[in-house]
């Protein structure tokens, strides 16, 4: 944070704070939205339906986020009242990275077309960089929460997603081994800068590339 600060991009830090805490925030509530429309009143009777980082994510996960950067979030719900079975812990696993890849494909989007406007050209072009410096974070950002959560690896929504698809996959990811090796491999990925410079380099690559296909069109 303070390199950031001492070299003057205050606006890479701010947004990179703004996009974790509202992301997971949204990420949560997107489980927790799908739970409800499949009949599983725990979010709300929790009183987990709030924008409220502190419900979400809680003092300890915010004071890791200040220290390491990483950050994770909890929706509580009760599979065993979803009216789709199997299909609706699908669901709802899903939708967490799906609002997270929603948020990105609207953030890439209005950058590309505020770019393809030519904004910021002429007089407020330090405002326009900082906004594109905002809305290119949340778009990188959460293809990689995305991306990253969708890892079958236990106790990501992609094991989740895995162990809904069939009574074999349930039992695998439910298997101790397989979650003790999830707990590492997770770790590994978290704080190897090698694996998670992988995900974070194809999803900035792949970040430009929608931000270049919205611009294009207005060439």
């Amino acid at each position: 944070m303070s390199d950031l600060l001492e070299s003057g991009r205050g606006a890479l830090l701010a947004g990179w704070i703004f996009w974790i805490v509202f992301s997971i925030c949204m990420h949560e509530l997107a489980h927790g939205w799908v739970a409800i429309w499949q009949g599983d009143d725990t979010p709300r009777v929790t009183g987990h339906m709030t924008i409220n980082p502190l419900v979400h994510m809680g003092w300890l996960s915010l004071a890791v986020f200040v220290f390491t950067g990483y950050a994770w979030g909890t929706m509580p719900v009760n599979p065993s009242r979803f009216r789709s079975g199997r299909r609706g812990h699908l669901y709802v696993s899903a939708a967490g990275p799906g609002m997270n890849i929603a948020i990105a494909v609207v953030c890439l989007t209005t950058l590309g077309v505020l770019k393809g406007l030519r904004y910021g050209e002429n007089s407020t072009t330090e405002v326009a960089n900082n906004l594109f410096v905002f809305l290119r974070v949340g778009g990188w950002l959460n293809l990689f929460l995305a991306v990253f959560n969708l890892l079958p690896v236990p106790p990501l929504d992609g094991s989740t997603i895995v162990a809904s698809l069939s009574r074999r996959g349930y039992e695998l990811m439910q298997h101790p081994f397989v979650r003790q090796a999830g707990f590492i491999i997770l770790l590994l990925v978290l704080f190897q800068s090698g694996a998670s410079g992988v995900i974070s380099a194809r999803m900035m690559e792949l970040a430009h590339w929608w931000e270049s296909i919205v611009v294009s069109f207005f060439r």
